[in-house]
């Protein structure tokens, strides 16, 4: 009995399914415009993106400058980004807003196209060039509306995106560090800390450079030592006058002792 009712039940999803796939298909070939556009506009609204895309695709160019366009253009952006299609939405979300500059949609129109950026951009290990994109649309938002109710959401989006280009300047830094290119590490470093003064890995990005110093002084020709071992102190010192609470500094008392023991030393052989 169970088995007969299941073998029904899968009929007669069967059927529904064609019954809707035949019922698409003479939509699609119907040359009513009209009636087209409503039946876009209810699969629509039922959430059949993938159906009212296709429709809406047909309608674009046959729906220009006709009282329709507007709304057909902001649906059809819609649906590339319900179907998670974010490069697509992106740009007929920017399109509309040129399109339609004085459109009550317009300013939703440009936040959602910075949105679909920042969706489509990856995680921080990977290329960053979108991140950079959606930090720039989101921050060009910011600015054109900046009474705007979506603004706390898209300050939430910017401080992402910086997160996440600090965390991959930090990783290319980390990286020249633990291969040994301890002058190249300093650098990068202190990159970072510049771009991100207010990181709170900072005190972190402070100390690395002393460490990175000190290691690049202890692997440098005797000529350049003291010189260097100066540097990391220079840097010891800006940690601690910085960041006075750090958890970095017992490890860079350490440093700063033996940087300090080794100029001693190079300035005694010189005597």
């Amino acid at each position: 009995m169970q088995l007969r009712l299941r073998n029904l039940l899968y009929l007669s999803a069967v059927l529904m399914l064609l019954s809707s796939c035949g019922d698409y298909e003479k939509i699609r070939k119907s040359s009513d415009v009209n009636y087209k556009l409503t039946k876009a506009n209810e699969y629509f609204d039922n959430k059949s993106y993938q159906h009212a895309n296709e429709l809406y695709k047909e309608l674009m160019p046959v729906m220009k400058s006709t009282r329709n366009y507007e709304a057909l253009f902001y649906k059809y952006a819609y649906t590339f980004y319900y179907l998670k299609d974010y490069v697509e939405a992106s740009y007929y979300f920017k399109n509309f807003t040129e399109y339609f500059p004085i459109s009550k949609n317009a300013e939703e129109c440009e936040y959602m196209s910075a949105v679909c950026l920042y969706k489509y951009a990856p995680k921080y290990t990977l290329d960053q060039t979108n991140t950079v994109k959606a930090l720039e649309a989101m921050q060009s938002y910011v600015n054109k509306y900046p009474k705007s109710t979506r603004v706390a959401d898209a300050n939430t989006y910017i401080d992402n995106s910086r997160k996440k280009l600090e965390l991959k300047q930090a990783d290319a830094a980390r990286l020249y560090f633990n291969i040994s290119q301890y002058k190249a590490a300093g650098v990068a470093y202190k990159s970072v800390l510049r771009n991100y003064p207010e990181s709170p890995s900072a005190d972190l990005y402070q100390f690395m450079i002393m460490k990175s110093l000190c290691k690049y002084a202890k692997i440098s020709i005797p000529e350049k030592q003291e010189e260097r071992y100066a540097s990391a102190i220079s840097a010891y010192n800006e940690l601690k006058d910085t960041y006075p609470k750090s958890p970095y500094l017992a490890d860079a008392d350490k440093l700063y002792n033996d940087a300090n023991d080794k100029i001693k030393k190079i300035r005694d052989e010189h005597k």
